[in-house]
């Protein structure tokens, strides 16, 4: 069976304070990729990321996103950001933040049971469900992590973005949450930022290489770590 495309991009160009960052990029995704994108501080990984949310518009080319523009199809995308300006002092517990998730399905209204349940389902899908009522805190630079995979995955999401997922936790809790991704990759799709080549390589089955103006998309199987080595620095 041929496999279904879900995300693509063509021919896309995006400028930045009238600085050209990606050029003529061509990129394609599938209901079962388990892609990872590497590159260098700066090369447009994260930008990439938010062109496909319809965060940013390109200057040039098209992007669909389940066959719709990004903003009419991101409600099929569960997407963790990086960690920055959380405020991991705030009085909220790890269920709360999961549920959080839901407002845009019910603005101003009360959470059905239908969204509590997706929010345990969530949470018992990451194996957190006996941190379900401490605060952000209480938890641990790894739980925190899998907390906000959950909220990214309360909606029921198509597929999964994350933006440098694992940034200053240690390699055992690095590849604790690969292993996590890849069981969730069962059913959606995923795409992870990462700067740890040899991680992201053992489980991703394709990667992406950005740097500003020079994409290039390589085979798992077909890696040479000094070709991407070669392209992650150009």
């Amino acid at each position: 069976m041929a496999r279904k495309e879900i995300i693509k991009l063509e021919n896309v160009f995006f400028s930045y304070n009238n600085e050209e960052f990606l050029k003529n990029i061509n990129l394609s995704i599938y209901e079962d990729d388990f892609l990872g994108i590497i590159g260098p501080n700066g090369g447009g990984k994260t930008s990439l990321l938010k062109l496909i949310l319809g965060l940013l518009k390109p200057k040039k080319g098209k992007i669909q996103v389940f066959g719709k523009t990004p903003k009419e199809g991101r409600e099929s995308i569960g997407y963790l950001s990086q960690f920055k300006n959380i405020d991991f002092d705030f009085p909220i517990t790890a269920f709360e933040i999961v549920l959080l998730s839901r407002v845009g399905k019910k603005l101003f209204k009360r959470h059905s049971i239908q969204d509590k349940e997706a929010a345990e389902k969530a949470i018992k899908s990451l194996g957190i469900w006996h941190l379900k009522n401490k605060t952000l805190s209480e938890l641990s630079g790894g739980e925190k992590q899998r907390v906000f995979v959950a909220r990214a995955l309360a909606n029921e999401p198509k597929v999964l973005l994350l933006d440098e997922p694992l940034s200053n936790l240690d390699m055992h809790i690095q590849e604790e949450f690969y292993k996590i991704l890849k069981q969730l990759n069962k059913k959606i799709a995923i795409v992870v930022v990462d700067h740890d080549l040899g991680m992201v390589s053992k489980y991703a089955k394709e990667i992406v290489c950005i740097n500003k103006c020079k994409t290039h998309a390589i085979k798992c199987h077909d890696i040479n770590r000094l070709k991407i080595k070669e392209l992650y620095y150009a």
